[in-house]
């Protein structure tokens, strides 16, 4: 048996992390294992280590195939691919790279807002073909304009400042913040979305979260209002988001996560035609920054739990 770990990478990580992690241990990275369960399951037998994103399922199936496994690193900061639990109760320990992607999200929902909110950036085909569509695509500012934060982490602080340096209200609703800090104002879930010009979802998937953005919170919301969705798929409800759209309820939304991922064709399906839809697959919080700070954190973690005395 090799004196170094075995670490096994299931899923897309940058150059800089495999580079720390074969430096260190025994390394298996192999991004089609996450489509491939049974091979996953064969490559876990003998591992030490796992770093996963979020599409790896890491529950009692997998637990039990790798009897060895001391420690999971997640490329990410959601767990609901991960069964904590059972991870506990088996000693595994879990790593997160907390804050490590907050930027790239931030940005990603400032960019989703100014372009939801600007038609204009959809004239390219219209202007090619001679076409000048100037008073059917006048936009709205975001200065002045109220955003909801659902849930206020270190991500939605991060949208906070950059929102209001555009000159937005901000507003937040976190059951786990008693103290926003100067210039936000905290409500509660029902008045946030009441208030919310915009909305940018930050909630984790729970049992209390799923479904929570669903027709009657859409419903709460000022008309024509916008709605960015960057947390968990299952917080917000797709088919009331559409049914928002197609009404008028809501002027656009974006929607980078999905309660089941891919989206085959059959689920895409029921977005076509949809006006002011912006769909993206999960990639709010990966940039090429992002992606290299997720995975050096995430290497140097699973290397120190594995290799400390």
């Amino acid at each position: 048996m090799s004196a170094r770990p075995r670490v096994v990478v299931s899923e897309f990580i940058a150059p800089e992390g495999l580079a720390r992690l074969g430096s260190a241990v025994d390394l298996v990275a192999d991004a089609t294992l996450v489509t491939d369960r049974d091979r996953l399951l064969v490559a876990v037998a003998d591992a030490d280590g796992l770093i996963v994103r979020d599409r790896t399922q890491v529950d009692v199936e997998l637990l039990d195939a790798a009897p060895r496994l001391r420690t999971v690193g997640r490329l990410g900061v959601g767990t609901d691919n991960l069964d904590l639990e059972a991870m506990q109760a088996r000693g595994v320990q879990v790593h997160l790279a907390t804050g490590a992607n907050a930027i790239s999200v931030a940005e990603h929902v400032i960019g989703a807002l100014l372009f939801l909110s600007r038609p204009s950036f959809t004239a390219s085909e219209r202007v090619i073909a001679g076409e000048w569509p100037r008073t059917e695509l006048i936009g709205r500012e975001l200065a002045g304009r109220r955003l909801g934060l659902l849930g206020f982490g270190a991500t939605a602080r991060a949208v906070a400042q950059r929102a209001a340096a555009l000159g937005m209200e901000i507003l937040a609703s976190d059951p786990m913040v008693t103290d926003p800090g100067p210039g936000v104002t905290l409500l509660g879930s029902d008045d946030l979305f009441a208030a919310s010009d915009a909305l940018s979802v930050h909630a984790p998937l729970l049992p209390s979260t799923r479904g929570l953005v669903g027709t009657a919170a859409l419903g709460r919301m000022p008309e024509g209002a916008l709605l960015v969705d960057t947390s968990r798929g299952g917080v917000v409800d797709h088919d009331a988001v559409v049914a928002a759209l197609r009404s008028g309820r809501l002027a656009g939304a974006a929607l980078d996560v999905h309660a089941v991922e891919p989206v085959d064709a059959a689920a895409g399906a029921r977005y076509s035609g949809v006006p002011g839809l912006l769909l993206t697959p999960h990639l709010a919080g990966v940039t090429h920054e992002s992606n290299v700070r997720i995975s050096r954190v995430i290497a140097d973690a699973v290397i120190a739990e594995l290799t400390s005395a």
